[in-house]
């Protein structure tokens, strides 16, 4: 049977395990997918082990996707965006590090059939998150705009990113009102403030696509304004979902199946906001 899991901590609560445990069973794999919870000083300790353990491959999240690109080898988008997020471990080799947050991103956008290509997008939040999405987008050939109450912070990440992207504080959030997507990065929005919102209903129209990170609760405060006013709108289950696609198919090397991998994310996640609804 072959083993994957999650580098993480906290790890309790993630959806990862029986959105790849789904997988699995749709393709007929011998496989189990797993959670270790390292201390913050031990993923190099934890990913050795992992390898010694003869584990197929590893998904890292908070708080070791920076710190986990000096124990792989990442390729050029990891490195370019500064974070590993899956790994994979080959005989007699350093493990392979890769971002598949940023083709999450695309994929995201490209499941709604929308074309980024051309288009003047905002994305709001300058963190891991928001660095993952500004790169897929000007990548794919948008132009970017990154606001953030730390001007500094998105000024870095316009900085890496190169010509296609420029930076601002919070209040630049005004260049939304002439904007194709907005993408919000930042965990506003998440329960317990559902009822927040990181941009005022007055900057939505009904040209743009709006992409919540965001996706507990699954419909956010801004997606429901944006709908009111005739925007598309994609809920941040469908990153996750297919960050997740992105590494079953660099482990495995096998498609996707993406309905499954989708069936089984939402079903966890509709339980787990009916368990907060009832605290």
């Amino acid at each position: 049977m072959d083993v994957y899991g999650l580098l993480g901590n906290p790890v309790e609560h993630s959806l990862s395990p029986p959105m790849h445990e789904a997988a699995y069973d749709a393709r007929e794999i011998d496989a189990r997918y797993v959670t270790f919870e390292p201390t913050e000083d031990a993923l190099k300790t934890a990913i050795d082990g992992a390898a010694a353990l003869d584990i197929s491959g590893v998904n890292v999240t908070i708080p070791f996707k920076q710190t986990a690109l000096e124990h792989t080898n990442p390729d050029d988008i990891a490195r370019e965006v500064g974070a590993v997020n899956t790994i994979e471990f080959l005989d007699g080799e350093m493990p392979r590090g890769y971002n598949t947050d940023v083709a999450g991103v695309k994929r995201a956008f490209h499941h709604h059939n929308i074309t980024i290509d051309g288009c003047d997008a905002v994305v709001v939040g300058a963190g891991g998150a928001g660095r993952a999405a500004a790169f897929a987008l000007a990548d794919a050939g948008a132009d970017v705009h990154i606001a953030n109450r730390t001007v500094e912070r998105a000024e870095t990440v316009a900085a890496d990113i190169g010509k296609r992207a420029t930076a601002g504080g919070l209040e630049t959030r005004d260049l939304i009102s002439d904007a194709d997507i907005l993408l919000n990065a930042t965990s506003v929005g998440m329960e317990p403030d559902s009822n927040k919102t990181p941009v005022p209903q007055s900057y939505l129209h009904g040209g743009l696509v709006v992409l919540d990170a965001v996706y507990t609760p699954i419909e956010t405060r801004l997606l429901r304004e944006a709908a009111e006013v005739g925007a598309t709108t994609i809920d941040g289950a469908w990153m996750l979902l297919y960050q997740g696609v992105v590494a079953f198919e660099i482990w495995t090397g096998q498609d996707a199946p993406i309905q499954s991998m989708n069936t089984a994310l939402r079903a966890e996640l509709a339980e787990m906001w009916q368990h907060i609804s009832m605290l």
